[in-house]
């Protein structure tokens, strides 16, 4: 049910996110995204609701998805969503649920909320197109994006991808890990030297800096994955 949205600015999110009415937002979770998750599809994906079935199209995968509330604000901005779906999120006949689906929500990629998983199908979406030879008119390779949590970055899964990320050097793959502090017990040197050491190309910068991200997201990486850490402070 594509749409052209009527809220379409980022000063909207907060107006969308307030239609979605209950206690159960994971509002924290979904605060910490918010910028990160504009930027990229505001900026950086080459995805549209006209070119959701495309072969060619970037991927993004919300592999954070316990708190899906800015997500479904930024679809809806983004005329993936009637703005009219959000208000009635999480009841019976709704396809916006506590967790995405991809078999309901225009644009979702993957069904998530069960953290530790997006990483992996992220690598393997990558290493398929790769497979594939999958190509823009312009020659040029699609993404794969991956949004991850640092809490969750400590389940293992995420380890054995990353690692093998790294040895088959998968430039096409991204991840974004957003930092709220949430880890229980971190990592020596910080995210981003896990993931070096590993051989991605990593960044580091300020998870609300809209300029940062961006160019964080888009300077090149050439025969390695980049992963950026996005460092947020939420109060909740």
């Amino acid at each position: 049910m594509p749409t052209t949205a009527t809220f379409s600015r980022y000063a909207d999110l907060p107006t969308l996110i307030g239609l979605m009415e209950g206690d159960d937002k994971h509002k924290g979770a979904a605060a910490s995204t918010l910028d990160v998750l504009w930027v990229l599809y505001d900026r950086v994906l080459a995805v549209t609701p006209a070119t959701a079935d495309d072969p060619a199209r970037d991927r993004f995968l919300l592999s954070k998805g316990h708190g899906p509330a800015a997500y479904y604000a930024v679809l809806a901005a983004k005329g993936f969503l009637t703005v009219s779906a959000l208000r009635h999120w999480t009841s019976w006949d709704s396809p916006l649920g506590h967790h995405p689906d991809r078999l309901l929500v225009p644009g979702a990629e993957i069904g998530s909320g069960s953290l530790g998983h997006g990483l992996p199908l992220a690598l393997g979406t990558a290493l398929g197109l790769r497979a594939q030879g999958t190509r823009r008119p312009d020659g040029t390779a699609p993404r794969v994006v991956v949004l991850i949590g640092d809490g969750e970055f400590d389940e293992g899964s995420n380890h054995e991808a990353l690692a093998v990320a790294g040895r088959l050097g998968v430039e096409g793959l991204t991840t974004v890990v957003v930092d709220n502090r949430s880890s229980r017990h971190g990592w020596p040197g910080g995210i981003g030297a896990r993931f070096e050491a590993e051989g991605w190309t990593a960044r580091e910068v300020d998870g609300r800096d809209h300029d940062a991200l961006h160019d964080a997201l888009t300077r090149p990486h050439p025969g390695r994955p980049l992963a950026v850490v996005a460092r947020v402070l939420t109060k909740s």
